[in-house]
């Protein structure tokens, strides 16, 4: 696993030791990028279940101004942490050993704004229609935001999750990315 373009462009990301996470592959991360990006400028992006923080690392090396990374589970929780103060990002980030629902509720409470949601949890603890429904009761999506999801091939979400439109939907073997587009009604 690599960070595949921007600022750093090449460097490897350390795995989470064991088998609790499913990496991203950096065939996926790239397909990804080059369909919401492929370059930011002064995002914030939020990257729910974190695992080793490859998506909010590959924001950040494109350009997005800040992350905040999720997860609840102790080695990736180290695992974030490392791969950001490897890649020097630890100014532009925010870890927390949360769990998503309670993460959520505190971000909201801040008042915090996301343009870019990465949204990969563990295959069978999925609850995406939930959590983007969610993401938009709490008022946490900027205009015009990108919700990315990672899952089974398997699922198949539905075109609308009330004001987010899927964008794209592309499987690669037994994974599914599909992408919605947060688009304020009034706002084209």
């Amino acid at each position: 696993m690599r960070v595949i373009s921007g600022e750093h462009r090449g460097r490897p990301l350390a795995a989470v030791p064991g088998t609790s996470t499913r990496p991203t592959t950096d065939k996926v991360k790239e397909s990804i990028f080059n369909m919401i990006g492929p370059y930011f400028d002064g995002e914030w992006a939020l990257d729910l279940y974190a695992g080793t923080g490859g998506l909010g690392i590959e924001a950040l090396s494109r350009g997005a101004a800040k992350a905040i990374f999720v997860d609840s589970d102790s080695k990736a929780f180290n695992t974030v942490k490392q791969n950001l103060q490897t890649m020097r990002l630890d100014e532009q980030a925010e870890v927390y050993k949360i769990d998503s629902a309670r993460a959520l509720k505190v971000l909201a409470a801040r008042g915090v704004l996301f343009d870019l949601i990465f949204l990969d949890p563990p295959y069978a603890k999925q609850k995406l229609e939930q959590e983007i429904e969610q993401l938009q009761t709490l008022h946490m999506l900027a205009s015009d935001a990108w919700i990315v999801t990672e899952h089974d091939s398997k699922l198949t979400l539905p075109e609308q999750i009330g004001l987010c439109e899927q964008y794209r939907c592309s499987t690669y073997g037994d994974t599914r990315i599909t992408i919605y587009r947060y688009t304020v009604e009034g706002d084209s």
